[in-house]
Order: structure tokens, then sequence, then C-alpha cells
């Protein structure tokens, strides 16, 4: 299977071109941060690699993609980076993050173009950037296949949805932050003129043979005014569905949208929140996780600086690690 997982990055990469920019050296005692450039029919896309003092060539660490959303950059000025603190994380616990950059040239607001039909697709688009790069940081650094993750913000929240649709057999897992569902623009500006199931039977067509329960954790605060925060529940409803469809291609309550349990946690200096989790009919760990955090904003909870970090916790970075550290392709 690994084998096999292998030949699907080397696919993906192959359709495009990787080279190498600033480099620097990663040692067993200290962190090192790299930056490469991933180029196909597509366009161009830059990025920077965290590479904490745990790696070493030849040891195989898992891989967190992090998208940034509107108006921030992957490793720059308000950056996903500094906002997410994703890289304490990374050198405390042994794993290598991913910070991809939108070109303005794609967008000028620099959005990942998740809402564009063309920007939802498998082998074309932004999807076909984001993936290459994957493949070329796992393939360079000898990465773990089975143990690649996305995570995103805002409109990197709604592509990082998008990959776990696209390519479900290179993202182990997912995790959008204040995000929306797949083909999401089709139910915009009216809801209730599409329903989350009707845009989660698009997601599993779009799956195609490689169609599989992908475990996601959704995070959502309830005084966000940018994402109304009725999409968090949607986005549980919608992809429930798609775990449904995905055992035998019918809606017939393999998995459902019910919480199969529910915390409230309240702890001196954070934000509340209640965090529900998901489970098949036929048991096994949760395949959906939401966080809904009470008093947030359109922000990253426990974030570091920039303009959409809250330092107020919870500590969403820790919590999404601890989600994708026990989860991996089948």
């Amino acid at each position: 299977m690994r084998n096999k997982i292998r030949r699907a990055l080397a696919v993906v990469a192959a359709i495009g071109v990787a080279l190498p920019l600033a480099v620097g050296t990663a040692s067993a005692s200290q962190a090192s941060d790299e930056r490469g450039v991933f180029r196909n029919a597509a366009g161009l896309l830059q990025y920077e690699v965290h590479l904490p003092p745990a790696y070493q060539p030849g040891k195989q660490l898992p891989v967190v993609v992090a998208l940034h959303g509107c108006g921030m950059t992957g490793y720059e000025a308000n950056s996903m980076k500094a906002m997410s603190r994703f890289n304490e994380v990374a050198d405390a616990k042994g794993f290598i993050v991913v910070y991809p950059a939108q070109d303005i040239g794609r967008n000028l607001v620099l959005c990942w173009n998740a809402n564009v039909p063309a920007h939802q697709k498998r082998g074309s688009g932004e999807p076909s950037l984001l993936a290459g790069a994957t493949a070329d940081v796992v393939n360079r650094y000898h990465a773990d296949a089975k143990r690649v993750h996305v995570a995103g913000a805002s409109s990197g929240a709604a592509m990082s949805v998008i990959m776990a649709v696209t390519y479900p057999d290179v993202y182990a897992s997912a995790a959008p932050l204040a995000g929306g569902e797949y083909a999401f623009d089709q139910y915009l500006p009216n809801p209730d003129k599409v329903s989350p199931v009707d845009t989660a039977k698009l997601a599993y067509a779009q799956m195609g043979p490689r169609a599989r329960q992908v475990p996601i954790l959704i995070t959502q605060g309830d005084a966000d005014k940018t994402v109304d925060p009725i999409n968090a529940q949607r986005l549980v409803t919608h992809w429930a569905a798609i775990d449904d469809l995905a055992v035998d291609g019918q809606l017939n309550g393999d998995v459902d949208d019910v919480p199969d349990a529910t915390e409230h946690v309240a702890r001196p200096g954070e934000y509340p929140y209640t965090h529900a989790s998901y489970t098949a009919r036929a048991g096994g760990a949760p395949l959906i996780e939401k966080y809904f955090v009470e008093g947030l904003a359109h922000k990253w909870p426990g974030g570091g600086t920039g303009q959409y970090a809250d330092p107020m916790g919870p500590f969403i970075s820790g919590i999404i690690w601890d989600f994708f550290a026990t989860r991996h392709l089948p």
C-alpha cells in the first residue's frame, strides 16, 4: 500500500516541475526553514517548508500542509506561519509543516479560489498546484506518505476541504477553520437553494474511484461575521453524507450528522467551546469532530501574531495536531 501511495505522489509530481529556492540545513538539534516553488500548466506555487529538530534524512515524518486565508500569506507578512504557531507544535511533536502562498496573479487579495469551479477539480487549477507541491515535499524530504494532512483558515479552510475531496489518496485528514463545504459557491447567496447533501453528492462524484472516508476536524467561532457560523453545521452534514456515500455509494445511515458524543469545555483564559464527535455506525474512531467556539470572531484561536490571530485559546493548532496524529491513509 505504501508503494501505491508513493506512485500516486510520483504521478502528481510528474505533471509539474519543482525547484528549490532558499535552502537551510536542519540537524537533530536545530529546526530549519527551506523554500521551494512548484510549476505546472496551472501556473506557479511558492511555499516554505519547516523542518523540525526531529528531522533527519531518511527519517519519515508526517506532513501538515497549512493554507492561509484571504489577505494573508503563507510565510511572509500577516502569515499563516506566524498566526497558526504550527512550527511550535511541529518542533515539539516532530512533523514537517508546509506553507503554500497564493499568487497575486491568481487572486488580487490572495484568497484561494475555492469558490471557482475551475479550482475544484483534481488535476487542474490550484488543487493540482497544491497536490504537486505536497508530492514534492514528501519526495524531497522522504516524509511519510501515509501521514500527510491539510489544514486551512477561511478561504484556505475551503480549499482544505477541496483538497480532501480531490486528493483523498494523498491527504489522510483535513482541518478547516471558518470554511465551507465542497462547491459552496452553488448555495450562495441563498443557503436554502442547495442542501449540504446535494453538494456532498458532487464531492463524492469528484472523489471518483478514490472515494473514502476522510477524517475531518471542523472549527468555527460563533461570533464570526465573515463566515456565517451556520456553515459549520452545514459542513458536518455535508461531510457525514460524503462518509456515508463512501461506504457503498448510498445514503443509508452508515454515517449521520447526529453527534455521538458532546462536551462543553470552559477553562480559565480560554473561550468556552463545544466539542462534538461523529462516529460511523460500524464504530471506530470519530470521522468528524467539530469545535464550536463561543465568542470567537473570524480569527485563529490560540494564535500568534497577525491580523487574524487571537491569542486567547483554545490552542487550536495543538488540538488539530492531536487529531492528525492518530489518522493515516489506509
